[in-house]
């Protein structure tokens, strides 16, 4: 391997991503794990196909279940990662949950899930792994996943809006502050993907067509269409790049 492509390496680094049981959360998992890293999924149900997968291409894959609307799950992580692994090098904040609603019909409860999981719970874990980091002196990487609805409206989710924005709004004042340790705090915000999320969106043979005729590749993106973006931003090559966050969308913001 040239000097150049090492940039890109993950050898000897541990991963924490949120979300890994399927979909983009799998899929980071995937590109991390093929990159070198030793990667811990968390989720609240079975990642057993998350590690199939990992398995695969001769990758490393331990499996956390803790449910991420609660704080408490932070304390939970981080000593199921230390019972096996000095530090953690890279987080990924990929879990999040959509309510598609109207916002005249939407309710306390599913505001407060939401932005619990979406918002609150991607500043405290990252504030946890920081300390760690701020105090050894080593710094580390964060990739939020935010979403292409962090800079438009939407329709039918607000919750989901306004916390995709919040993920960008906090990467950049993480960022701020956390640059001159080392700490590099970015962003990844995918288009129209074909996961869990949009399933409802796709089994709607009108709303579907309408979205890919709005999208310049003309497709719906796929798990692996992440890959890069996750290694990148994952390993020295993004070393001075802070507080940004990059689209993956099939080109849907540039129309």
């Amino acid at each position: 391997m040239n000097d150049i492509m090492k940039l890109f390496s993950l050898e000897g680094k541990t991963a924490i991503v949120t979300g890994a049981n399927t979909g983009l959360g799998q899929g980071i998992s995937i590109a991390l794990a093929g990159a070198g890293a030793k990667v811990f999924g968390v989720a609240r149900r079975s990642c057993t196909e998350t590690l199939e997968k990992i398995k695969q291409i001769g990758g490393s894959f331990t499996e956390i279940i803790a449910d991420l609307s609660d704080v408490s799950a932070i304390d939970t992580i981080l000593n199921e990662v230390s019972k096996t692994a000095s530090r953690v090098d890279i987080l990924v904040n990929n879990a999040g949950i959509i309510k598609r609603c109207r916002a005249e019909n939407v309710t306390y409860e599913d505001w407060d899930m939401v932005t619990d999981i979406n918002t609150r719970m991607v500043f405290f874990l990252s504030q946890a792994v920081a300390k760690q980091w701020i105090t050894d002196e080593k710094g580390g990487k964060i990739i939020n996943i935010a979403s292409m609805l962090g800079y438009q409206g939407g329709v039918y989710v607000p919750a989901y809006t306004a916390s995709k924005s919040a993920v960008i709004g906090i990467t950049k004042a993480l960022a701020n502050e956390w640059a001159h340790y080392n700490i590099n705090v970015n962003g990844i915000a995918p288009g129209y993907f074909a996961t869990n999320n949009t399933a409802q969106l796709r089994d709607d043979a009108e709303r579907s067509e309408d979205i890919l005729s709005r999208i310049p590749a003309g497709r719906w993106g796929t798990p692996e269409d992440v890959y890069g973006a996750a290694i990148f931003l994952a390993s020295d090559a993004s070393a001075y790049m802070h507080g940004f966050t990059i689209a993956v969308d099939g080109g849907w913001l540039a129309r």
